[in-house]
């Protein structure tokens, strides 16, 4: 991960990043990616979307990373956390994008462990995640030794709009009360 740097983005740097996280996120839907979009996906709304979470990251229900290559964003991960008190161990992994001139460097293991010690700092013992069947995401997620929980067919469509099967995950992790 050579001249990267990841850190864990405040709700008041949020506004100024939106920009290049907007950018992150079009170029991942123009890559095929299945993460809520379909394309052409406007930057506007790109941008909008993104600063749309500002609340969440202020109130701690939402936890960002940004990798940066010097002043340029290259990949994001996300951290969502329930309020609800049966399901507070518990977070969903969320838009795991790393920019495809960035792929292939370990910018999203890293931004992956990144977030899943950001979950076991907050107290959580288990996250979820879910990625389209058979993509690129699929096999780190495996490698990085998260358990498929099963395929549900059809759940979500493709940026081209094509319903495409996805992939439930979910990751026990040990955290620093559990080891006491």
């Amino acid at each position: 991960m050579t001249g990267f740097t990841v850190s864990r983005l405040e709700a008041a740097e949020l506004r100024h990043t939106a920009p290049q996280l907007a950018e992150l996120l079009v170029d991942a839907v123009d890559g095929g990616a299945s993460v809520g979009f379909l394309a052409p996906l406007d930057r506007t709304a790109a941008e909008s979307w993104w600063t749309s979470h500002g609340p969440a990251l202020a109130e701690g229900g939402r936890v960002l990373w940004v990798a940066r290559d010097g002043e340029r964003v290259a990949g994001t991960v996300s951290v969502g956390f329930t309020a609800y008190p049966n399901g507070r161990h518990r977070a969903e992994i969320a838009k795991l994008l790393v920019h495809r001139e960035a792929r292939g460097r370990g910018l999203g293991r890293a931004l992956l462990s990144a977030a899943e010690h950001g979950a076991a700092e907050r107290g959580a013992t288990l996250l979820v995640l879910d990625t389209e069947t058979g993509s690129p995401a699929e096999g780190l997620y495996r490698s990085a030794g998260w358990t498929a929980a099963g395929v549900i067919p059809g759940f979500a469509a493709d940026p081209a709009g094509t319903l495409r099967p996805t992939t439930l995950f979910y990751k026990h992790l040990v955290t620093a009360s559990a080891t006491r």
